[in-house]
């Protein structure tokens, strides 16, 4: 009779023992991929077009707002630096840009098409509204290989 009784106390001591382990938090690899895809990230570009020079440097935030910085630096001519904000939306970048060029504080809307590892510069007709230049129509921008963009290291992570 002790034996019978004492056979299913040890089987409850067991099996509690075993119940705390499997209670204790567990980080498995799919939950530690997810946490540094929900991170934001920094990707920069840079374009080179004869002797012009664009970089645009990207803060992307988990729910894909983006900060960052554009410059168009040209060949004898005033540059371009700015600030950028805006989204992306799916492999669309629409922004922000508010600059500075020949001592003038100025703002318009600029979109980039990003494919892979590159992004194209979006043109179209513009209208001034507001003291922003914006597209007339986004539906009706073009896209072509006149302002690309190739990811590059970022000077800051160098």
């Amino acid at each position: 009779m002790k034996n019978q009784l004492l056979f299913p106390l040890l089987a409850v001591f067991i099996l509690s023992s075993c119940k705390k382990e499997v209670n204790q938090p567990l980080v498995t690899p799919t939950v530690q991929e997810e946490m540094v895809s929900n991170e934001s990230q920094i990707v920069c570009y840079q374009g080179i077009i004869k002797n012009d020079t664009i970089n645009l440097s990207l803060h992307i935030e988990q729910n894909q707002a983006i900060k960052g910085e554009l410059s168009y630096l040209f060949f004898e001519k005033d540059k371009n630096n700015g600030t950028i904000v805006g989204q992306m939306v799916g492999d669309t970048l629409r922004a922000n840009y508010t600059f500075m060029s020949e001592g003038k504080k100025s703002e318009r809307e600029i979109v980039f098409l990003r494919k892979g590892k590159i992004m194209i510069e979006a043109y179209g007709d513009v209208e001034e509204v507001d003291r922003k230049i914006i597209f007339k129509d986004p539906k009706k921008l073009f896209f072509d290989s006149a302002t690309v963009l190739t990811e590059v290291i970022c000077p800051e992570a160098k």
